[in-house]
């Protein structure tokens, strides 16, 4: 019996040995499972906590950035309909004055003979053909304005393509309805001036009676004219001599003229939706009627 006993234990300790390394086995793979599943776990949060990093860094970038971007397309925008919308006003504005009778034909724009020639004018009125002549002179004036007009298109645009984003932005969002025209007529004046006179000079040349041009016949009056109102005769009747530079009258009227119906054309695109003839003018002058 004490054998038989021995037997057994020595069988169940065999066992027990033996399974040892089974059981070692088993714990190794599921210390093992358990190591790999907490690493695979470790990669997925650090992967999942990079994703996040990285997606929270392209939306903070994002974020940081798209304000400055869309102020800036906005801006770039803006100046680009305030450019074409002008490039527009000034085209209808000199097509409507380089044509017959696009002064002399408008009551607004019609050049007359200075103010302080009218004493010498009503003068003349009283001989015979003097009202005629009179209007020939007045009409000669404003031909000469309506030829020159066509000069002022190239000067415009080129000054229209160098205005900076700040002042078209300036200008467009600003209180003043006739800012760009302003805005032209401070950096093209001086241009427009040299550009018009020669063509206004060679209008008034022409022959306006017989030989004698309307330019000729002005300086004859004026001169006359201007030694009486120089003399003590005229300082107790009060008459101011007369500016006897006729292309120098005739080209400051043509360009206050000229502003004028730029001016128009601006307020009419600021003012009248049906004015703005493009995507980008509706796109830009569409903000202003928001405002």
């Amino acid at each position: 019996m004490n054998t038989f006993k021995k037997m057994i234990a020595f069988a169940i300790t065999c066992l027990f040995i033996a399974g040892m390394p089974f059981c070692q086995s088993e714990a190794t793979t599921k210390v093992t499972k358990k190591t790999t599943t907490a690493k695979t776990t470790t990669k997925a949060k650090t992967t999942s906590t990079t994703s996040k990093s990285t997606a929270t860094t392209k939306t903070d970038v994002a974020s940081a950035t798209t304000p400055a971007t869309t102020a800036a397309t906005s801006n770039s925008n803006a100046a680009s309909g305030l450019k074409e919308a002008l490039v527009t006003g000034v085209t209808n504005a000199v097509l409507s004055l380089n044509k017959e009778n696009g002064y002399f034909g408008n009551s607004l724009l019609k050049i007359l003979l200075p103010k302080e020639a009218d004493p010498l004018v009503n003068n003349i009125k009283l001989i015979p053909g003097g009202q005629s002549l009179l209007d020939d002179v007045v009409l000669r004036l404003n031909r000469a304005a309506e030829d020159a007009a066509g000069e002022a298109k190239p000067i415009f645009v080129n000054a229209i393509t160098g205005m900076s984003i700040t002042d078209a932005t300036s200008i467009l969002f600003g209180s003043d309805k006739t800012g760009a025209t302003n805005y032209l007529k401070k950096s093209t004046y001086s241009q427009l001036t040299a550009a018009y006179q020669p063509k206004v000079e060679a209008s008034l040349n022409k022959n306006l009676v017989g030989t004698m041009s309307t330019t000729d016949a002005w300086a004859k009056l004026t001169k006359a004219y201007n030694k009486v109102a120089n003399s003590l005769v005229g300082s107790a009747y009060n008459l101011a001599p007369v500016n006897t530079n006729l292309s120098g009258y005739v080209t400051e009227q043509a360009l206050n003229g000229l502003f004028t119906t730029v001016g128009n054309e601006e307020m009419k695109i600021r003012e009248n939706p049906a004015a703005r003839v493009t995507s980008v003018l509706q796109s830009v002058f569409g903000l202003l009627d928001k405002k």
